[in-house]
């Protein structure tokens, strides 16, 4: 059995870089991957695709690890990055963006994230399972929020 766990995260800050600073980090993925907390692997899949290969959570005996793959589509002139999931690659689908606006002296940036976590455990877990992995995973993001806006300079 599985419990699917849907995820869908939003976040808005400022940094104090350039905007083509932050997209040119942003964009090129296997950097800005560097930054997210937990990636035991980044595979490139060829054709913008990339699997992401988290790091297992748990115990030795029961342990989870999230595997997905997004394809990516940065537009510079729109100031976008948007991934998109892959289906059949691991047990997550994740799809989301990077939406940054130029304010001269600092950037604006929105991030998104939505998807699901498939977790192989009885049903009957999904009162607990539920919270701990949402709780989880917005740990993960919040701390590479706050690694990128380190490296940027602002306030997390």
């Amino acid at each position: 059995m599985t419990v699917t766990v849907a995820i869908d995260l939003g976040y808005e800050f400022e940094v104090k870089a350039p905007f083509k600073d932050v997209f040119d980090l942003l964009s090129d993925v296997p950097t800005s991957a560097s930054f997210f907390p937990q990636v035991d692997q980044l595979v490139d899949l060829g054709d913008k695709t990339y699997r992401w290969e988290m790091a297992k959570v748990g115990t030795a005996q029961v342990h989870i690890q999230t595997v997905y793959a997004s394809r990516y589509v940065s537009n510079r002139a729109k100031g976008s990055v948007v991934w998109t999931p892959v289906p059949g690659e691991g047990n997550a689908l994740v799809g989301g963006s990077w939406q940054l606006t130029d304010k001269k002296k600092s950037t604006a940036v929105e991030f998104k994230v939505a998807g699901t976590v498939d977790v192989p455990l009885p049903g009957l877990m999904k009162m607990v399972v539920v919270p701990i992995v949402r709780g989880e995973f917005e740990k993960l993001v919040e701390q590479y929020i706050d690694k990128l806006i380190e490296r940027f300079g602002g306030e997390p």
